[in-house]
């Protein structure tokens, strides 16, 4: 069975809501997000994931499909403040919601300090989870900017990585806190 594909626009038009009730009965859903401080509108599949909205629709790619059961947190994504798996997340969930992805990380094409840190200490290898270490990361900093090492830990369990040993990426996010 083929996926259907999602409509991408940047604003809905007035005149499009009533089309919501036919969206419906074919099980579509027409959501509306925040992402990285960008609204974008779409009429999703209701089996839609949100990392497939993000990567296949959006085409912000940072956010990488690994596992596809929430297991692996390469596609950990911050989804109203709180650090997710976006695998497991349906795009019509996050209707209204606020998303940042590793994208809206960096700004005005600076790379952000956690992003520099990541750099200046070898926090990565094949990079691969790095975007959802960074997402783990940039959430427990939102919440508490200056963690100990037991909570950096916490805070990164759910993100597997076979390359580091994870010492580095600790040590990452440990420079990015005792520099501020």
């Amino acid at each position: 069975m083929q996926n259907a594909k999602c409509r991408i626009d940047r604003v809905f038009s007035l005149q499009r809501i009533p089309r919501f009730r036919s969206l419906v009965e074919v099980g579509m859903r027409q959501i509306t997000v925040n992402v990285n401080g960008q609204m974008y509108g779409a009429n999703v599949p209701d089996h839609t994931t949100l990392l497939s909205l993000l990567r296949n629709e959006l085409g912000l790619t940072g956010t990488k499909e690994g596992c596809g059961a929430g297991e692996c947190g390469a596609c950990t994504v911050i989804l109203n403040g709180e650090a997710v798996n976006s695998c497991l997340i349906l795009a019509a969930e996050a209707d209204g919601a606020d998303i940042m992805t590793i994208e809206g990380e960096a700004v005005g094409g600076e790379l952000s300090a956690l992003q520099q840190s990541f750099i200046r200490n070898n926090g990565f290898q094949c990079g691969f989870c790095t975007p959802g270490m960074i997402m783990s990361a940039r959430a427990l900093l939102n919440k508490n900017p200056h963690p100990t090492r037991e909570q950096i830990i916490t805070a990164i369990e759910g993100n597997l990585c076979r390359c580091t040993g994870y010492e580095t990426i600790i040590k990452s996010i440990e420079d990015c806190v005792n520099r501020d």
